[in-house]
């Protein structure tokens, strides 16, 4: 039947055409056999050898595509309703794929400040409109890559560009993710790119930065293992599925295979792509075969599979276009199913890969609404296996995630398809990071995944302890310590850490950097056996402004419409400033230009531009006059100060002549403060390190403060005007007599981090608080005392890692210090005590978007009778908005006195230039805050409790039976309702004999 003999002269390719198509049915084998006999007398130039040729590679096709059973595979994009919303993922440039999941939670980078956040969600099926996202602050610079644990769903390791590496453990509710405890590994020289768990063992970590690869024990917190034969920077990592090797590929267009065990150098390399551009490595499987997507030297987007047994050359070349984003590529092992994906694309293409024959061959394509940011796969035992889910996509876009299902079509949904979902590995890894290191290579056990035959298994690593484990540690500790303490001595520990109040525990915490610090940082907390006193021990002191409430105003009170705000202002400067009646925001426009407006005048400005201030240089810092409204100090970047005048009424035309310039600074000032006291006393610092002190009543430099050797970051004129304070790169915390000694008085130490710090006096001029960062780049704030600086800080609190300094404002009268930077979303808020616990948290304020700055308005412009106890103008990308901070109080008819001292009157000057500088010393005055027509709160009436309820006599007197029966009786009674009263029925209304209808 097969012989295929044709008639004499026939043409062959018809003749073969005809004979392929009767051959329909027959077993391919057979008729690639068949063809082959046929054509073995025809020369291999002909055209008929040619015909054969492609007839074998169509007939060898077919049997591929009928061999498979996920050729009918199909992606289901589902509807807006179902997508994930109301998200704000980030721009990221890195070489991660901006998106993961485990089998509980999402992960996604989010557009937090500087880059430095994750957005974290719980993945879930239904109601994805309303998922709750919460958002993890990891670091301080951009995150670039972050990995699930295969095994356990809450433990996320992240790297970034701050050079370190993060192991988070994420809680069970998303709204605590704040409080997540993390382990640091690091730092490593050069920013950290991309992270990786290993497939079988737990607590074994790939990372890659720079040129180097390392190999982690995160029980040991240390690297066994450095991989640094890379030739340039490493993009990506992969691990084999049963994890004895590990493959890299770099920007030296290298492909690389390690046995990191065995060598730090690679075992096989080749050259992958011709383009330098992103290329991706993964491995199939088990199998030796891996796939890598690069770019051709032509830039056009290419995948291809590779045997590392022969890594010489690719076996297969599969080119798929030429557009410029680079591909991730994502491997189901089971079905053997590929999805590469495009940054920027909107069209999804799936592959199915034949490890055995090494060949790709396209399934289908899924063109989606929007473009995508990055892509991941949902974890296998994650999926719906009974609606024949081979595989879950989760498509990541500006503001949204779309959960793209690929689902193999069945007539029958009713039964489990054992031929669609073969065991899979399960999520309880087969060794430990010792056993591995030490050389063994036993596989994760497999399970079925028939939801009847699977068991509910879950896995948590102890890399990173979980909360309730440090709290178990905690109070398994606390009686050891009572009974080595002496009861008088038992009290709050709090060793220069924040102390935190139960109502506050969802929101921003000081952060745990590891299990050996937040063991530490818990057991500060010591119990007592009395249940009262026990719990006061272990909280600490409640701060009355705990619950803090930021809100913004009305629309009514914003300036809108602003453009060209200078976003560049030195980290040394507040971004702009303001006093009771108008704000001084520099712009972007050449000339370094400053904008004057009035707060009485809130609206939507012009399209058309304003008169504003020209300074003639850009602008380096500015600020206004305490003690008069109208005079404006604007430091240069040509070494100089320009004082200007604001006529009444605002700016009505360009101004472009300063009162007075000030010239004394050899390089670009830092930042300008003005006496509290003494009117006509500037304070500038400057590059040339040095401090000056200027008279602007005379215009002449009267003091110059020296013995800095590094850039001053910041400076503060203590609250009675006598001392200053600076902080610097060089890491020491100075004060100034500087009517006495032009040297520091007194030194210590302060930050050791060198992005940036803040200072400022706090406690009537007791302590210095400063802000800064530590040596992991992660913002901290410190406390001083000023009699003894050289001891160190008496308490440090861990804000949380981002890129901007912290900016604080400190209200004198609540005690109370406000802390943000520019770009952040979140104001931290702390009361500040002159005792242990040093550091109250308070409730925080966060905004939608990040803001450019942040200042706050004189005390009187608060309205206490709101209880109002601070009010900010909040500088966003257009806008310019009012913050109100309230306390929440029941009785607001009265005046609270406990929260509304007398205020100081510092806007009215105490002492002139010339006394100042000879050596007097003043104190402001102080005015009460109380409308005339409202009664303090300490003085209001006493009310007489109201009893809500009967006494217990009432209830438990005795009765005797005549007296329940008659009660049981008037009950029955009250029921029934009187028997005089007539029935229903003798109401209704008959019709005559008439009428009826015989």
């Amino acid at each position: 039947m097969l012989g295929f003999q044709h008639p004499a002269g026939a043409d062959k390719s018809i003749w073969l055409g005809k004979g392929l198509r009767r051959c329909q049915g027959t077993p391919p084998s057979r008729v690639i056999g068949a063809v082959r006999r046929l054509f073995q007398s025809i020369p291999a130039a002909s055209a008929g050898g040619v015909i054969a040729d492609r007839a074998v590679g169509r007939a060898g096709a077919m049997n591929r595509f009928r061999g498979s059973k996920y050729r009918n595979t199909a992606p289901r994009l589902p509807r807006r309703v179902d997508w994930i919303h109301d998200i704000r993922a980030g721009s990221a440039v890195s070489y991660g794929n901006h998106i993961k999941s485990s089998c509980a939670f999402i992960a996604f980078n989010t557009n937090g400040a500087g880059g430095g956040s994750l957005g974290i969600l719980p993945l879930e099926t239904e109601k994805q409109d309303k998922q709750h996202v919460s958002e993890l602050h990891c670091h301080a610079d951009l995150v670039t890559d972050f990995d699930f644990s295969p095994f356990d769903d809450g433990l996320l390791a992240t790297c970034s560009a701050d050079v370190m590496v993060k192991l988070w453990r994420l809680p069970d509710a998303v709204e605590q993710v704040s409080s997540a405890q993390n382990v640091t590994l690091g730092p490593e020289a050069v920013r950290v790119e991309c992270v990786l768990f290993h497939p079988s063992a737990d607590g074994v970590l790939a990372s890659g930065a720079g040129n180097t690869a390392k190999i982690w024990d995160l029980t040991q917190q240390k690297a066994l293992a450095a991989l640094e034969d890379h030739g340039d920077q490493i993009q990506s990592l992969t691990w084999k599925k049963d994890g004895c090797l590990l493959g890299s590929s770099s920007k030296d267009k290298k492909l690389r295979v390690y046995d990191p065990r065995a060598t730090c150098s690679a075992v096989q390399s080749v050259q992958g792509h011709d383009n330098i551009k992103d290329s991706r490595l993964i491995w199939l499987n088990t199998s030796d075969t891996v796939l890598s997507t690069g770019f051709s030297q032509m830039r056009e987007r290419q995948a291809r599979l590779w045997d590392t047994r022969r890594f010489t050359s690719p076996i297969t070349t599969f080119t798929l276009d030429t557009a410029q984003s680079p591909l991730i590529p994502l491997y189901d092992a089971d079905s053997g199913l590929l999805i590469l994906a495009g940054k920027g694309d909107n069209i999804l293409h799936c592959f199915e890969v034949s490890t055995t024959e090494a060949t790709l061959t396209q399934v289908n394509q899924c063109l989606t609404e929007v473009k995508s940011k990055g892509v991941a796969m949902v974890p296998k035992l994650a999926l719906d296996v009974m609606s024949c889910e081979v595989i879950r996509v989760l498509q990541l876009t500006e503001n949204s995630i779309v959960p793209i299902s690929y689902n193999v079509p069945r007539k029958s949904l009713h039964e489990f398809h054992d031929d669609l979902f073969p065991d899979t590995p399960g999520n309880t890894p087969s060794m430990s990071a010792l056993d591995w290191f030490n050389g063994s290579d036993e596989q994760v056990p497999k399970i079925s995944l028939h939801p009847e035959k699977r068991t509910r298994q879950s896995f948590i690593s102890n890399v990173v302890p979980s909360l309730q484990e440090s709290s178990k540690q905690l109070q398994e500790r606390a009686p050891r310590e009572e009974e080595e303490m002496p009861w008088e001595t038992r009290k709050p520990v709090h060793n220069g850490q924040t102390s935190s109040s139960s109502s506050i525990s969802s929101m921003t915490s000081p952060s745990i950097t590891s299990p050996s610090s937040s063991s530490s940082k818990l057991s500060d907390f010591v119990t007592t056996p009395q249940s009262q006193k026990s719990v006061h021990s272990i909280l600490g002191n409640n701060s009355k402004f705990r619950h803090l409430q930021g809100t913004v105003s009305h629309r009514d009170t914003h300036i809108t419409n602003l453009k060209g705000l200078n976003l560049t202002t030195p980290g040394e400067s507040d971004g702009f400033c303001v006093n009771r009646e108008r704000i001084a925001i520099p712009l972007s426009v050449s000339g370094g230009q400053v904008a004057v407006l009035e707060l009485s005048k809130p609206g939507r400005l012009p399209d058309s531009s304003l008169p504003t201030i020209q300074n003639s240089v850009a602008v380096a810092d500015l600020s206004w006059d305490p003690f008069d409204c109208h005079r404006l100090a604007v430091a240069g970047e040509d070494a100089k100060i320009r004082i200007w005048r604001i006529p009444t009424g605002g700016l009505t035309q360009v101004l472009s002549e300063p009162e007075r310039t000030l010239s004394g600074h050899t390089e670009k000032i830092y930042s300008i403060r003005f006496h509290p006291l003494a009117s006509d006393i500037l304070a500038s610092s400057s590059y040339d390190m040095t401090v000056r002190i200027w008279n602007l009543s005379s215009g002449k430099e009267e003091i110059t403060l020296r013995g800095h050797t590094d850039q001053i970051f910041s400076l503060a004129w203590a609250p009675d005007g006598q001392q200053l304070a600076t902080v610097s790169k060089d890491g020491k915390i100075r004060v100034y007599d500087p009517r006495r000694l032009v040297n520091p008085v007194q030194e210590g130490p302060g930050p050791v981090g060198s992005r940036g710090a803040r200072i400022l006096w706090v406690c009537n001029g007791q302590y210095l608080l400063v802000s800064g960062f530590d040596s992991r780049s992660e913002r901290q704030i410190y406390l001083y005392n000023v009699g003894s600086l050289a001891s160190g800080s008496l308490a440090t609190a861990d804000i949380n890692p981002a890129p901007s300094t912290l900016i604080p404002f400190y209200d004198d009268d609540t005690s109370t210090v406000y802390l943000t930077g520019k770009g952040d979303t979140r104001v931290h808020i702390y009361e500040i005590q002159a005792e242990d616990p040093y550091f109250l948290q308070c409730s925080s304020f966060s905004s939608i978007e990040p803001h450019k700055g942040l200042c706050f308005l004189p005390k009187p412009e608060c309205n206490v009778r709101e209880v109002e106890v601070a009010r900010a103008l909040r500088l966003g990308h257009n806008s310019l908005e009012s913050i109100i901070f309230k306390v929440p109080r029941v009785k607001k008819e009265f005046f609270q006195d406990d929260i509304f001292p007398d205020t100081t009157i510092w806007w009215r000057p105490v002492l002139s230039a010339s006394a100042w500088l000879a050596g007097s010393n003043g104190q402001h005055k102080k005015m009460s805050l109380k409308p005339e027509d409202m009664t303090p709160v300490s003085e209001a009436p006493k009310e007489v409790p109201v009893r809500k309820y009967k006494p217990s006599a009432f209830y438990l007197e005795e009765k005797t039976d005549e007296e329940k029966k008659e009660e049981l009786l008037s009950a029955m009674v009250a029921k029934l309702g009187n028997l005089d009263d007539p029935l229903p029925q003798d109401s209704f209304e008959g019709v005559d004999e008439d009428e009826w209808d015989d």
